[in-house]
């Protein structure tokens, strides 16, 4: 296994935007690095198990019952819009570090299983960076430890840039205008999703 390439991989892939930082960035600034922690501890220990599991199996099932993994990519697709559309439509009274609530580790972890980055990750690392002829499952558990060594500083960043933003924007107004542009860079993460289902059910 190239553990070098392996790494660069998980290093781009978690830095570069998608639902998980932009939710946890969203998350920094309207709850704090405290209150966030259980969400971002959701993230970086979800996503491994996740690897973990299509890894060593669950990808297979997906190549057999191929309108399963079509119906989790709607419900996905569903789930994030209706986080959107809750990013941007919160009242900013609820979303100071007194009040609101954050999303719980297990909430964290199990949005891991209907985020389509996650799951491009998750196949991609292990169809990619696994070797034949070696120990299979023992080259998935190395790469779920990667994500988890090297990915966590990279969801850190974007959570304490979040938090950090909270000194600069004070005036409720600027808030709002973060949670609005967070909101659609969410659903901008969903268009290839989206294009991918059009197309699918076009061709049907």
């Amino acid at each position: 296994m190239e553990y070098l390439a392996i790494i660069f991989f998980a290093v781009v892939t978690c830095v570069t935007p998608g639902p998980n930082n932009t939710m946890i960035m969203t998350s920094g600034l309207n709850y704090g690095v405290r209150r966030s922690m259980p969400h971002f501890l959701g993230i970086i220990l979800g996503f491994p198990v996740m690897v973990m599991a299509v890894g060593l199996g669950l990808a297979t099932v997906f190549e057999q019952y191929p309108l399963l993994h079509t119906m989790l990519k709607i419900v996905g697709a569903a789930y994030l819009s209706y986080l959107a559309y809750k990013i941007a439509s919160a009242p900013v009274s609820e979303l100071s570090e007194t009040r609101g609530k954050p999303f719980s580790f297990v909430q964290a972890a199990a949005f891991q299983w209907v985020n389509p980055k996650a799951w491009v990750l998750a196949v991609g690392a292990t169809a990619t960076y696994t070797i034949a002829g070696q120990s299979y499952g023992l080259q998935v558990v190395i790469i779920a430890l990667i994500f988890l060594c090297f990915g966590a500083p990279c969801i850190l960043l974007w959570l304490w840039f979040g938090a950090s933003l909270k000194n600069l924007l004070q005036d409720p107004r600027s808030v709002r205008i973060f949670n609005y542009a967070m909101a659609g860079l969410l659903m901008l993460s969903l268009l290839p999703v989206f294009i991918e289902l059009l197309e699918q059910f076009g061709a049907s």
